[in-house]
């Protein structure tokens, strides 16, 4: 009814080298926690370069600038993709994007702090600072209560 499995599992294969469970590259814990870094400020730079394209301000500027060199210094001196944005943007969009550039901040903060990355700790909770003082400064006079 059912045809049998002819070859071997890949399970079974990768315990058969030389070095039984070492037949594929394995990262080490901090080289893991290093891509993940990378990667959530990669996504926080490219939300800092799509608000740097609607409000030009020097600190985004800035902020743009520190948060390549720190990528490049996890990737091995690889330089970042930036973003061109160039688009109308309207004020609720705007205050998504400080919102969404808090959160991937808040998650870089969490991994630079679990392996001991005080750079990318400081940086990743100065923009978030940044990015709070930004949504409080857009919100609404009678809504702060």
């Amino acid at each position: 009814m059912y045809e049998p499995i002819r070859s071997k599992s890949v399970h079974a294969l990768a315990g058969r080298g030389q070095n039984p469970g070492q037949d594929f590259p394995h990262r080490s814990r901090e080289e893991e926690l290093d891509i993940q870094l990378a990667g959530h400020l990669a996504a926080l730079l490219a939300v800092t370069d799509e608000l740097r394209a609607v409000v030009p301000s020097g600190d985004l500027a800035d902020a743009a600038e520190q948060l390549a060199a720190e990528i490049a210094r996890l990737r091995g001196g690889e330089s970042p993709v930036r973003s061109a944005v160039a688009a109308a943007i309207h004020e609720p969009y705007l205050a998504g994007l400080h919102r969404r550039a808090h959160a991937l901040a808040g998650r870089a903060l969490v991994v630079a702090a679990s392996r001991a990355d005080t750079a990318a700790a400081i940086l990743a909770a100065e923009r978030m600072d940044a990015h709070t003082a930004a949504l409080r400064d857009r919100e609404p006079a009678g809504a702060a209560q």
